[in-house]
């Protein structure tokens, strides 16, 4: 294991110490997913910041891309992005400030507003998902194939049982 983590881990068999029942299985891993997720964010920050967008922007970008239709409205982009409203309004407003998605009203329910790419904002998803590519693969190079969709299925159901 990583050096980086034993810091962390210390500090949670200290906790244990102190307060015999604290569950460091489930402790350890709750800190690893912080880690893991600082790290990619960090990654996927630096490898973003030439393109002029950040990681929450990507994502919303990329679940906007990632639909069929090519439209999101403002509640299913905070449902698909775990974020409140109000900082998906925020970060909409910048994406939108940057020309990269447009808000239109639905056709379907005019009092709807639908998020979608403009054609700057494809073409920015083209320039950056073959560094973004790059990025992922090197994440998951230390694992095989089997290990990713091992892992894959023990994060699902560690998610299932948080959302029950």
């Amino acid at each position: 294991m990583n050096n980086s983590f034993a810091p962390t881990e210390q500090r949670l068999a200290v906790t244990c110490k102190k307060y015999p029942s604290f569950p460091m299985g489930p402790g350890k891993l709750a800190r690893l997913i912080k880690h893991i997720h600082k790290a990619m964010h960090d990654d996927a920050n630096a490898i973003l910041k030439p393109y002029g967008i950040n990681h929450p922007e990507y994502n919303l970008m990329m679940m906007i891309y990632g639909t069929e239709s090519g439209t999101m409205l403002p509640s299913e982009l905070a449902e698909a992005a775990g974020e409140k409203s109000a900082n998906i309004t925020r970060l909409t407003n910048e994406l939108c400030e940057k020309g990269l998605i447009v808000r239109a009203s639905s056709a379907e329910d005019r009092r709807k507003v639908e998020l979608s790419l403009t054609p700057a904002g494809l073409a920015l998803i083209n320039r950056f998902l073959p560094d973004i590519c790059g990025l992922l693969e090197r994440q998951g190079r230390d694992l095989s194939s089997a290990e990713q969709k091992q892992l894959e299925k023990l994060l699902k159901k560690m998610l299932n049982g948080l959302s029950a």
